[in-house]
């Protein structure tokens, strides 16, 4: 049997929930799998993208992070704080500017005052590490940057999800459901964890973070003072898995707009109803419905309520995109 850390939810009725799109949780998740020898179930095609990207010699940058003894990152290494802040290279650039003195402080406090020996080099040279560091995952990022804008509509569609959940008291069905190794039961979330522990969330706001990496993802914090979250495989990651990668239309209308929108988007070279449109686009009514919102919003859509039916129709605008992406 596995080892895993627990976090008591308590009551999940009255426990705020958030959902965050958080690039900087499937950048580490990458980076253990990658570089780091723990399996997050990636692609392996995807894992041979990223150690091709990278120098010879980045698993040792890595060492101490994912060592057997202690497997531990120092928050101010992780590029998820501010968790809100979602541009990663935002994140990036800040790790980069990390000071020598902030590192070597986080290690004797997270610790105990006795750091590990496999962090010594990192103690010894801080600056050359931090420095070091901050290239790698900024490489990694470049390489897998244009995989995570296509996880768009996934992102869009789990943040959906989640909200409707909390909405009709659901979210236990979706926290039983995260991935293969995540569990839950009673009030209680169980993540693998080679250091177990025990935590709970009081009074803190939950937030979750699909993760794009694959299906054995797991990364969270259960020690902030200000939230608990914790990332999860974002369903539906085998559509990006066998997604074509050539340049073909209809890859650089979903790339802007999302698959389903870009599928709505087609289907309406001519006005059709909202029910015609829902079946043609393989959706319920609610679903086209609410997609339609957001393309309205954009103006690259028309509603138009006829009769008993609502017509919609492609705007100048959204004829415009669409010739554009398909050229």
């Amino acid at each position: 049997m596995g080892r895993f850390s627990e976090l008591s939810l308590g009551p999940l009725e009255t426990a705020p929930v958030s959902v965050v799109a958080q690039p900087g949780v499937t950048l580490m998740s990458l980076v253990a799998d990658a570089l780091g020898g723990r399996s997050q179930g990636v692609l392996p095609a995807w894992r041979r993208l990223l150690r091709s990207a990278v120098p010879e010699g980045a698993e040792a940058v890595l060492r101490p992070l994912f060592a057997r003894e202690y497997s531990m990152v120092p928050d101010c290494l992780t590029p998820t704080a501010p968790l809100w802040e979602t541009d990663l290279r935002v994140q990036l650039e800040r790790l980069a500017d990390v000071p020598p003195s902030q590192l070597s402080q986080e290690l004797e406090t997270d610790f105990g005052g006795t750091v590990p020996g496999q962090w010594q080099s990192v103690v010894d040279r801080p600056k050359a590490f931090i420095h070091a560091y901050a290239a790698l995952l900024t490489t990694m990022w470049e390489a897998f940057g244009p995989i995570w804008a296509r996880a768009g509509s996934l992102l869009d569609q789990e943040t959906e999800r989640v909200g409707v959940a909390v909405v009709s008291n659901a979210l236990p069905s979706v926290l039983a459901g995260l991935g293969p190794k995540i569990r839950f039961a009673g009030e209680t979330l169980y993540v693998p964890d080679p250091h177990p522990e025990r935590f709970e969330r009081g009074a803190r706001r939950v937030v979750l973070v699909p993760i794009v990496s694959g299906y054995g993802a797991s990364v969270f914090s259960f020690d902030r003072s200000d939230v608990v979250w914790f990332g999860y495989p974002v369903p539906g990651l085998t559509t990006l898995w066998t997604t074509r990668e050539t340049t073909v239309e209809k890859n650089r209308l979903k790339l802007v707009v999302g698959a389903l929108r870009a599928k709505i988007l087609r289907e309406l070279v001519s006005p059709r109803i909202m029910g015609s449109l829902a079946a043609a686009s393989d959706c319920t009514p609610a679903t086209v419905t609410y997609h339609c919102g957001h393309l309205q919003a954009a103006g690259l859509i028309t509603r138009e309520r006829l009769g008993q039916h609502v017509v919609a129709r492609r705007t100048a605008s959204g004829e415009a995109l669409v010739t554009l992406l398909s050229g």
